[in-house]
């Protein structure tokens, strides 16, 4: 009788909902929700839904940039290599098929070694003459030096400069009675004075000085604003330990930033090697003779002065072929090695 007793006792009190063993013992039935299939299928549809939507968003926005990217960047690197293997006399010619032949030309054609060298040449002193400097200069920027502001602008000017307008002030400088010669016999150097644009020995090199400074103060303004995001505790720290600026530049900032560095670098060489045709037709239309053509310049003289239009593709098809490699060999050069 008590056990029957205790059972009912437990009956009593048991709360509503819940169920006794065979014992009695009181087990609570669970009161969490449990989510329908349907309702739980309904969420994924609605989720797939949602995400289908911003997907299509999203590809109307990059549509119009991948197909300008497509049609005027893709587009054209397709185009010179198909007339790089096209007779094509002229762009209003009728072009034929030619194979190879471009390429053998090309490869035979003395005036296009004397354009590999010349732009050898460029790119072998330009480099070395404005990356270094530009990245001292950069640094000094960073230290901000009485009238840093000014000088900053004065860097950057020639960058503001068209190439037209550069062309034609450096045109009348070195000419025969501009400004190089009159300054070399203003202070008793006149047996340096030269036609330097018609000379075969100085054209190259006259150039390359334009390039240079034409190039060097807008990569110091790019370098110091690259500086200016290390953090100020690394020299700090390294002055404390006895370091010079010297010191500070090469040991200390240019492993920092030594990917940048590259990137300016291989930027300097894009334009040198692919984009300078405009300062050679300016100042001396690739001569004397071809004493200063270039590869860039050989590319536009063929195809819009001599129409030889499959031999100027066929010459930019090598320049792009050395430019990859190039760039390759400078990426290697200055990658970081985290």
């Amino acid at each position: 009788m008590t056990g029957s007793a205790q059972g009912m006792s437990r009956a009593e009190h048991a709360q509503p909902g819940s169920d006794l063993d065979s014992e009695g013992t009181t087990m609570t039935a669970s009161t969490t929700p449990r989510t329908s299939p349907v309702r739980g299928g309904a969420r994924r549809d609605g989720l797939r839904r949602r995400h289908r939507t911003e997907n299509g968003v999203v590809a109307a926005f990059a549509a119009p940039s991948v197909a300008w990217y497509v049609v005027f960047t893709i587009g054209p690197m397709v185009a010179i290599f198909v007339i790089s293997v096209l007779s094509w006399r002229g762009l209003l010619a009728e072009p034929s098929w030619a194979g190879l032949a471009n390429f053998r030309t090309v490869l035979t054609d003395t005036v296009f070694h004397t354009a590999v060298r010349n732009t050898a040449v460029q790119v072998g002193l330009v480099l070395p003459l404005m990356i270094p400097p530009a990245f001292m200069l950069g640094y000094y920027l960073t230290l901000k030096p009485t009238g840093h502001r000014v000088l900053r602008v004065v860097l950057f000017t020639p960058a503001l400069i068209s190439l037209s307008a550069m062309g034609t002030v450096f045109y009348a400088i070195f000419q025969p009675t501009g400004m190089v010669n009159i300054t070399l016999e203003a202070i008793g150097l006149g047996s340096l004075a030269t036609p330097w644009l018609a000379n075969p020995d100085t054209a190259l090199f006259t150039i390359i000085a334009v390039s240079l400074w034409s190039g060097i103060g807008y990569t110091a303004v790019l370098f110091s604003a690259r500086l200016a995001s290390v953090s100020p505790e690394i020299y700090e720290a390294a002055e404390l330990d006895g370091c010079g600026h010297w010191k500070r530049m090469w040991r200390i900032a240019y492993p920092v930033i030594k990917d940048y560095f590259g990137v300016l670098t291989m930027l300097q060489f894009l334009w040198n090697a692919f984009a300078s045709a405009g300062v050679v037709l300016l100042l001396t239309n690739g001569g004397p003779g071809s004493s200063s053509t270039t590869l860039s310049f050989l590319v536009y003289e063929k195809a819009f002065v001599q129409s030889q239009v499959g031999y100027s593709q066929a010459v930019g098809v090598i320049l792009f072929a050395v430019g990859v490699f190039s760039l390759l060999g400078i990426r290697r050069l200055f990658r970081q090695n985290y």
